[in-house]
């Protein structure tokens, strides 16, 4: 492990940047682009990439004309269509009866199956969700309720409702004037995110499945399922400087923590002159202070895929912001937290840009930690941290959240971006690794393999 460094070395470094064992993150893009042509410019590469985005746009375009097609007219459909004229043509040339009738036969079934199609159904559907969020894990159940508001029989009702990947179907047989059938679904939330509820739609169509006639009855809904988080002490003790904890050893002509007496010099107030210290020595002695200040605390996750070994860290990482953050916001403390921007994938250069979450209540910033996700292209920790220490200010505490691949050297050059004087915490979140705290110079390692050891392992780093 390496030694120390002295706050003379870590502001040395912070300006030079040009120690390798302390990358500095600011490598060229990892995007789409990079992938394609590298780092090289010119005709030829700006041709590849037109012909790359071209064709990802095309593949698109069939893409939505096959869902637009496939709304009305099933695969079979399809294929019995293509009978018609096949057969038609091939029994006429031919002078096959035989695929002559098989022709008559599937135009027969089609003009048949589009009697179906007509008319538009008379029940009422509806979709209740009791919760608009949850957390990972926690049970949630929504109803979808079909109502038959006329005086005749509903026959052969048949409702879909898409839930996230998933697709629900309720087959009615029958609904008698006035009544109303309720079916109960569950919500995953096995994951965090956006699950999308809906829309709920009937669906009508021939026996045979030739074709269909759907029709949207509710607009989609969204439930989030937030992260899974703990609730851990107060960040005051340890790390946080504020009104109520400890000074900080700035010097201050006004503030609320005594330091000592000292000569007055010009501009002084007035109203600071110590008179009993004055009336002894025959000079003016005014009081002076240590400074308190606010705390303002920085939480940073890093979204690259090279910080994080596999899916479970990262989903650590992020309960772990969410933890953090909640914590802060019940506390009344100022909070910033940011994630890293990913770089568009044909962009020639990096994204060096932050994007900072709604930390107004924490049911905010839950959201916001819902719909985060990896991306090879996002910006490491290193890259995260010069962005925020340029872009926040009055930071007290920086906790820098990140996964079991990212280095020390990394985290070190992370915390060399921060502004001198910042209490830099690196939480490495590893499944398979030890519990444990380091404590590098101004920078403090926390290693946690589950949530709960979230606790433990700030109240250890507090202690020491």
């Amino acid at each position: 492990m390496s030694a120390p460094l002295s706050a003379d070395d870590r502001h040395r470094r912070a300006d030079t940047k040009t120690d390798a064992r302390f990358p500095t993150g600011t490598a060229g893009p990892t995007n789409v682009r990079a992938r394609l042509v590298g780092d090289r410019t010119g005709p030829l590469a700006d041709l590849l990439v037109v012909l790359v985005k071209t064709l990802a746009a095309v593949r698109r375009g069939l893409a939505t004309a096959r869902r637009s097609a496939s709304a009305i007219v099933t695969p079979l459909g399809w294929t019995v269509l293509l009978i018609v004229p096949v057969g038609l043509v091939g029994g006429y040339v031919l002078g096959w009866v035989e695929l002559l009738a098989i022709a008559v036969a599937a135009l027969a079934m089609m003009l048949f199956a589009a009697v179906f199609l007509v008319g538009r159904s008379a029940a009422e559907i509806t979709v209740d969700l009791p919760h608009d969020r949850v957390a990972v894990g926690q049970s949630a159940m929504g109803e979808v309720r079909v109502a038959n508001p006329t005086r005749r029989r509903l026959l052969g009702v048949r409702v879909e409702l898409p839930v996230a990947e998933g697709l629900l179907e309720v087959q009615l047989p029958g609904i008698r004037p006035g009544d109303t059938v309720t079916e109960s679904f569950p919500v995953p939330t096995d994951r965090r995110g956006v699950m999308r509820i809906g829309p709920a739609r009937t669906v009508r169509g021939d026996a045979v499945g030739l074709v269909r006639r759907v029709v949207e009855w509710t607009t989609p809904r969204e439930v989030v399922v937030h992260p899974a988080t703990i609730g851990i002490p107060s960040t005051s003790t340890g790390f946080v400087r504020d009104l109520e904890g400890s000074p900080t050893r700035d010097l201050a002509p006004d503030d609320l923590s005594f330091h000592a007496i000292r000569d007055y010099v010009p501009g002084d107030e007035r109203r600071h002159i110590h008179w009993r210290s004055t009336a002894k020595t025959g000079a003016y002695m005014v009081r002076q202070f240590e400074q308190s200040r606010r705390s303002h605390l920085v939480v940073a996750l890093s979204l690259a895929r090279a910080d994080f070994a596999a899916d479970d860290e990262f989903e650590l990482a992020v309960s772990v912001v969410g933890s953090l953050g909640g914590r802060a916001i019940g506390d009344g403390r100022d909070l910033t937290v940011v994630v890293g921007e990913r770089t568009p994938d044909f962009a020639r250069r990096k994204t060096l840009a932050v994007l900072t979450l709604d930390t107004v209540t924490r049911t905010r910033l839950l959201d916001g930690l819902a719909v985060v996700e990896r991306a090879d292209s996002a910006l490491t920790i290193a890259d995260v941290a010069r962005v925020t220490g340029g872009q926040v200010t009055g930071v007290s505490v920086a906790f820098l959240v990140v996964g079991s691949t990212t280095t020390l050297s990394a985290l070190r050059s992370a915390a060399l971006h921060l502004p001198l004087g910042v209490e830099v915490v690196a939480i490495v979140c590893d499944p398979d690794g030890a519990p444990g705290v380091r404590r590098l110079a101004d920078l403090t390692v926390l290693t946690i393999g589950y949530l709960d050891d979230l606790r433990q392992s700030l109240a250890r780093a507090a202690a020491s």
